[in-house]
């Protein structure tokens, strides 16, 4: 199943992806979703984020091939997560607004977890119990701010800085799925999940140690080698196998 959410007049809908058709939704998200009657096509929709998380829990350092672009980094012995405010979310087809000073700012490819129900201190082999489904994400990240602060959460944290989307797919295993970045069409990241050095289940039990889940919690699980800087007029796709493809276009801060 494929779940998408739509603006219809000002209201925000539910819906199924079926192909390129989407169906609206009864139910609820984190219940039982049935598919009611024909909206249209979904390149004819306004969608958003596929959910509204409570929280966004990114995993930094999470592909080796990526580690070593920082030379000498070793690495890590447990995974670094850091948060991102769900002020930065966007959805599919909005733009990433780079802010005055960001210098340069990098796309970054990444499958995301949404969470389904309350998760704490949850088992290994028990992870995906607690996940409704997977989406793409893109963790924009401005990179002198980052390296300024020692820390990540200014560079990472500007309004539009972690587009989501374009839909929720559920029943998705995460061992072996192809993640491509994409500017203006041409590949700057591939790889494949197999590749993350901390995988799903021991993210979810890592990160539920820490803190409480909850229905609509948002994990972005670290990106693979290949990120590189956007500038104003570049579109950025996120394409995962088995969820499709997240596009935002870029544009450059203006006053409002």
């Amino acid at each position: 199943m494929q779940i998408v959410r739509y603006r219809d007049d000002g209201a925000t809908r539910l819906g199924l992806l079926e192909g390129e058709i989407v169906r609206a939704a009864g139910g609820e998200l984190f219940g039982q979703l049935l598919p009611h009657e024909q909206v249209g096509p979904v390149s004819e929709l306004q969608l958003l984020p596929p959910v509204a998380p409570g929280k966004i829990i990114a995993v930094g350092l999470n592909y080796a091939d990526h580690v070593a672009e920082s030379p000498g980094r070793p690495l890590p012995e447990s995974p670094v997560i850091f948060m991102k405010p769900s002020s930065s979310l966007i959805g599919h087809g909005d733009q990433i607004v780079l802010p005055p000073g960001a210098e340069p700012v990098h796309h970054e490819a990444e499958l995301a977890i949404v969470i389904g129900r309350r998760a704490r201190l949850v088992r290994r082999a028990d992870a995906y119990d607690y996940i409704l489904g997977l989406t793409c994400a893109n963790d924009v990240s401005a990179r002198n701010f980052q390296r300024q602060d020692g820390q990540w959460v200014r560079a990472k944290g500007f309004d539009t800085f972690c587009p989501l989307g374009p839909c929720i797919t559920t029943g998705l295993r995460a061992e072996n799925l192809a993640i491509e970045g994409r500017v203006n069409g041409q590949v700057r990241q591939s790889s494949n999940t197999r590749h993350l050095i901390f995988d799903l289940p021991f993210l979810i039990e890592f990160i539920s140690g820490v803190m409480t889940l909850f229905p609509g919690d948002v994990i972005i699980t670290g990106t693979p080698a290949g990120v590189g800087p956007i500038v104003p007029g570049d579109t950025v796709e996120v394409i995962i196998e088995g969820i499709g493809t997240l596009t935002n276009p870029v544009i450059a801060f203006a006053d409002e």
